[in-house]
């Protein structure tokens, strides 16, 4: 029998890009090489302009890259400030594809209700 898959719940499109808000967005080595292959340039040099090293407990991680964003403050560099939409959406990290890996997106969930409460359509809340 196949497997069931959940049903999505959750609408990326509505959302301000609150996951590229993470400060660590991981990469491994096949999602530099997809970004490498993304942009045309090799591996080594799409390490160094779009990821930068972090020391975490277990060792050194790849992230990627961060840039200034009016409403969270800092956002994945992919991520298109004006459209609030992923610009390497092809060759997003496996973090990205997998996030957020239920059916259910919490953020989403909040952010509905607020919207809704708020009596607007487009509100972000900040906090």
């Amino acid at each position: 029998m196949p497997k069931k898959t959940a049903r999505i719940h959750y609408d990326c499109t509505k959302c301000p890009g609150y996951c590229c808000s993470y400060p660590r967005i991981e990469v491994n080595a096949a999602d530099v090489k997809r970004l490498a292959r993304h942009f045309g340039v090799d591996a080594e040099e799409a390490e160094r302009r779009f990821t930068r090293p972090y020391a975490s407990d277990d060792g050194v991680e790849r992230i990627l890259r961060h840039q200034k964003d009016e409403i969270y403050g800092s956002i994945c560099r992919f991520f298109d400030t004006g459209e609030r939409r992923c610009t390497v959406y092809a060759a997003r990290p496996t973090v990205c594809r997998e996030y957020p890996a239920v059916a259910k997106c919490g953020y989403y969930e909040f952010l509905k209700f607020e919207r809704k409460h708020q009596d607007d359509p487009d509100f972000v809340p900040l906090t």
